[in-house]
């Protein structure tokens, strides 16, 4: 099978600001795939590449087995893509807006897209002037997911949402898997990118630091310990890789290196535990580990 997104040493710059350097990404068919990284890590710029709006200054792009800057047209009548800040045609209605851009694809699911209107609470009859950013987003999102696609492009897709429609666009996510669809999705929303994908690759300065399953993945941090237990903390400290023991409350608080666990928690029942939580390692943590305080939101 044809892999949806395949980029090896992708290249882009912008005279003298080098975008891209040396991107590698590989999004496999029917999987929900993670892009993570601040702005001006060059997520959007890879998807723009992706969508054959740029082109590369080197390295190579497929994208459903076609090269995105030849054969863009083609591309685009199999994928569907959400920019994080949608602009309307001001004079069309949210529904022409929807009709027109689903017909490049085929035309809208008429059943799919009384839904979708439902579900996302967004009138069509109002004009793309009138409406606000999150609604923007939502004439958007609802014209990616009133047509079927096999590739689904989202950068930043929630962004103007609130929680309500954020659960909505989830579920639709969901959905498009279920159906078999490729998804790559870029968010700044950590938890919502924990929640739907399988793999996650995280993007700096224009490079992949890190690529893998989630799973794979959490072994770059530690796990957290809350601990009510008779073991002092010095006695914490000494273990093989607990790191920061200190005390919050009437616990003892700690991170251990994800292969000293089991030890860990056989020291701890030596030593008497009468209450334990235990945190696995968030992709928050991930990302911060790459980013630090240069995050930017």
């Amino acid at each position: 099978m044809t892999i949806a997104i395949h980029t090896r040493g992708l290249v882009k710059t912008f005279g003298r600001v080098r975008a891209l350097d040396g991107l590698d990404l590989t999004v496999e068919p029917g999987e929900v795939h993670g892009f993570l990284g601040p702005n001006g890590s060059g997520k959007s710029t890879t998807i723009r590449v992706l969508l054959g709006l740029l082109r590369a200054s080197g390295g190579s792009a497929m994208v459903l087995g076609l090269d995105p800057w030849r054969d863009a047209v083609a591309i685009h009548r199999r994928l569907a893509y959400v920019p994080g800040d949608v602009s309307l045609w001001p004079n069309l209605s949210g529904g022409e807006t929807i009709d027109l851009l689903t017909s490049l694809r085929g035309g809208a699911d008429p059943g799919l897209r009384a839904r979708l209107l439902s579900d996302f609470e967004l009138d069509p009859t109002t004009r793309g002037r009138a409406y606000s950013k999150g609604n923007r987003q939502k004439v958007a999102l609802v014209a990616a997911f009133a047509r079927r696609a096999e590739l689904y492009l989202f950068d930043e897709p929630t962004s103007g949402l609130d929680p309500v429609m954020e659960e909505v666009f989830r579920r639709e996510v969901e959905r498009v898997r279920g159906e078999g669809a490729t998804v790559l999705l870029s968010s700044h929303i950590l938890s919502e990118v924990e929640q739907l994908c399988e793999k996650v690759t995280i993007v700096r300065a224009g490079k992949a630091v890190e690529s893998g399953s989630l799973s794979e993945l959490r072994h770059l941090t530690r796990t957290s310990f809350h601990v009510a237990t008779g073991a002092t903390p010095a006695e914490l400290a000494a273990l093989p890789g607990v790191h920061d023991v200190h005390r919050e409350a009437d616990r003892l608080a700690f991170d251990v290196d994800t292969d000293a666990i089991g030890p860990v928690l056989t020291a701890l029942t030596a030593a008497g535990v009468s209450a334990m939580t235990v945190a696995p390692p968030s992709l928050e943590e991930l990302f911060l580990r790459h980013y630090g305080d240069r995050v930017e939101s």
